[in-house]
This record gives C-alpha cells, structure tokens and sequence, in this order.
C-alpha cells in the first residue's frame, strides 16, 4: 500500500539520493577533522571522561544537590 502511494508523488525518488549525500558528506568531513587532530589534542580528549579536575565536577566527598524535588523528600 505505501509503496503505491510513495510511487505516485512525483520527485520523491530524490529524498533517498540526497539523504545518501549528507550521511556521506557528514561522516567525511568528521573522518577529515579526526584525521588532522594532533596528539596532544587527541590524549585531551581521551582523558576528558576521567578528568575530575573540571570546576562543575561535584567533589566525592560532598552530596549532589539534586532539583528542588529532590530536596522536598528530603
């Protein structure tokens, strides 16, 4: 059934082909970018889910403040 109505709409056939170009284009260009990223630049980026050193990281040692749902059960 969809396959009929979808074959009546004229120039549809162009959503596939350039659906396929920007899936193509996208992943190229971040293929590209990765590719020219220095080491130091890639060891940063390695580290940064294990790097607690960040200001907005809550320290262990101190509860999370959580949202104000949190704080009227408490």
């Amino acid at each position: 059934m969809y396959t009929e109505v979808l074959r009546s709409i004229e120039g549809i056939a162009i959503f596939p082909i350039m659906s396929l170009l920007v899936f193509v284009t996208f992943f190229t260009a971040m293929l590209i970018w990765a590719s020219r990223l220095g080491p130091d630049r890639l060891a940063m980026f390695a580290r940064m889910p294990l790097d607690t050193t960040d200001d907005r990281a809550v320290p262990s040692d101190q509860p999370s403040q959580g949202d104000s749902r949190d704080r009227e059960a408490r």
